[in-house]
């Protein structure tokens, strides 16, 4: 079953001290002033902040979904999420994984066990 824009952004608000804002007219999502999702609403499509390693093994595991960003934003863990190809617990746990990359460390300690469950 495919996820849609909606399902992205309740699910990135659940995130302990994420601010939804706005870059480039989309709709983004930050923890500590920094950017750990944007949406694509037109295009159905999230864009994420992984680390390289992560966005190898998301590529990998999920190749009809995930792609990286081109050109360097890519090379640095930026990845591309087409939400109609994903299921809802990929989903969650990329968005997760971009909220912990972002995240400033003291948070990600205090909540080392947080799953993101509906």
């Amino acid at each position: 079953m495919s996820c849609l824009p909606e399902d992205a952004r309740a699910l990135a608000r659940m995130l302990p001290e994420a601010v939804e804002g706005a870059h480039q007219g989309h709709p983004d999502f930050r923890v500590g002033g920094r950017i750990f999702a944007t949406l694509w609403t037109d295009e159905e499509r999230l864009v994420l902040r992984l680390t390289p390693e992560t966005q190898a093994a998301a590529v990998a595991a999920e190749p009809d979904a995930c792609a990286p960003v081109p050109g360097a934003w890519g090379a640095r863990g930026w990845t591309s999420l087409d939400l109609w190809a994903v299921e809802e617990e990929v989903l969650r746990g990329l968005l997760l994984a971009a909220w912990r990359n972002a995240a400033p460390p003291g948070l990600v300690a205090r909540t080392a066990g947080l799953a993101l469950d509906p």
